[in-house]
């Protein structure tokens, strides 16, 4: 049953403006391309970059690249990054008809050379680059955004002794994708804290009528939220009960699977599985609340129990973070810990940032507790993001069956320590929240 008109609610943290938005946007860019860039080419060992698009058909990474106010690729547009050997900088040229941002500098006349790709030829010839980065790669979409067009025919232009300098721009693209500024971090926290604060009012009495509303009102309702906010959101939000009802099987359920609608009742475990966008940045969360029945003022001790053994859980996967370690190394010490405890549960963690489902180490997926081939073998490095999402299972006497502990939490690596963004869920949330006033009567 949908709520029949929307509900006021205060605004507690600040969104700008679009065009406020606008402005961030594009002076982190610009930071990224002068401060990252150069040392990840280094990194990856490959001094020019090449990234071509044609509208509407964008390579992932392109879209990273382009000001606040573009929404696509113009016609055919093709970046060009070289870094002079020796040099601390990058020379950001961009062949199109338009200077793409303040970084790119438009380096085409197509009055003087009609053809596109012969200009991009001369300018790869004038530089005489060593590795020419193109994004091909098997181990990540993102990295995976040249198509086939646009080689054939890049190859085609090439010299015959420039074809063998072009390379996979693969962990350069990862690099470009995961890695963080200051700047970024600094307000990564305010946008977790605003995801937070929507997950927890549509989680409370404000949203949800015990006997009425059902889980897929909440989930529309967060999508109304969301527009609201003049946010956005790169997933649909779910939400799903777990009960001690014997008919209920939400803790076996196979995550391929979508969660059926179901009216919300007392007694009723609720978990939500939410994101926004925001400046270009992504949050995953996953968090838990708890129906009250008549007579409960608090959830119950058993519940709060099992919920320790998912917040131990991340622990144990966050202790193994260690910068050089792959994907697949930590999911294997985080398992080794987990049978050593007796901890029974899964672990699929991804990084997170520019896209939700983000580039870098695979640390396990809910379908593979072994190794991720390929982007389970990247390795960590330092300043990236990861969503630190996993489950515990726990019996529950009280049920007479399993209640699967389902989280997930932003979290920065500085590399040294996992420090999650806004904190991270340590209690299950009570519907309706305690009103101090009630006490004792």
């Amino acid at each position: 049953m949908l709520m029949s008109a929307p509900l006021a609610f205060s605004q507690k943290f600040h969104i700008l403006s679009q065009r406020e938005q606008a402005a961030v946007i594009d002076q982190w860019l610009e930071e990224r391309i002068e401060t990252l860039l150069p040392s990840l080419m280094d990194r990856a060992g490959i001094d020019m970059w090449i990234i071509i698009s044609r509208e509407y058909n964008e390579d992932p990474v392109i879209r990273t690249f382009l000001p606040a106010t573009w929404h696509a690729a113009r016609r055919r547009t093709m970046l060009l990054i070289y870094k002079a050997p020796g040099a601390s900088k990058v020379e950001a040229l961009a062949v199109a008809r338009y200077d793409v941002g303040k970084s790119f500098k438009k380096a085409w006349e197509p009055e003087t050379q009609p053809d596109q790709w012969k200009r991009l030829t001369e300018l790869i010839v004038e530089r005489n680059p060593t590795k020419i980065g193109i994004n091909m790669s098997k181990d990540y979409g993102h990295a995976d955004g040249i198509n086939l067009t646009e080689y054939n025919t890049l190859m085609e232009y090439l010299p015959e002794n420039f074809r063998g300098k072009v390379v996979s721009a693969q962990n350069l693209a990862v690099g470009w994708l995961e890695t963080r500024t200051a700047s970024e971090m600094a307000t990564y926290r305010h946008i977790q804290a605003i995801a937070n604060d929507i997950i927890a009012d549509g989680l409370s009495e404000k949203v949800i009528t015990p006997g009425v509303t059902t889980t897929e009102d909440v989930q529309w309702w967060y999508r109304e939220r969301i527009k609201e906010l003049k946010l956005d959101t790169w997933f649909h939000p779910s939400v799903d009960i777990q009960r001690a009802d014997p008919s209920n099987k939400e803790s076996e359920r196979n995550f391929a699977v979508k969660a059926e609608a179901d009216v919300i009742m007392p007694g009723d475990m609720l978990h939500i599985d939410f994101g926004i966008t925001y400046l270009r940045l992504n949050t995953d969360t996953q968090q838990l609340a708890y129906v009250l029945k008549p007579g409960e003022d608090d959830v119950p001790q058993y519940l709060k129990d099992a919920f320790k053994v998912g917040n131990r859980l991340q622990d144990i996967l966050t202790s193994n973070f260690v910068s050089g370690r792959t994907g697949n190394e930590i999911l294997r010490e985080t398992r080794k810990q987990m049978e050593r405890e007796g901890i029974r549960g899964s672990i699929y963690s991804h990084p997170l940032g520019t896209h939700g489902h983000a580039s870098g180490p695979t640390i396990g997926m809910w379908d593979n507790q072994g190794d991720t081939p390929g982007a389970g073998d990247y390795p960590l490095y330092p300043n990236t993001l990861y969503a630190i999402e996993l489950n515990a299972v726990v019996f529950l006497k009280e049920w007479n069956k399993d209640f699967r502990v389902m989280l997930e939490e932003g979290a920065f690596f500085d590399g040294q320590k996992v420090t999650y963004l806004n904190g991270r869920q340590k209690e299950i949330m009570p519907i309706p929240r305690p009103q101090p006033h009630l006490k004792n009567r």
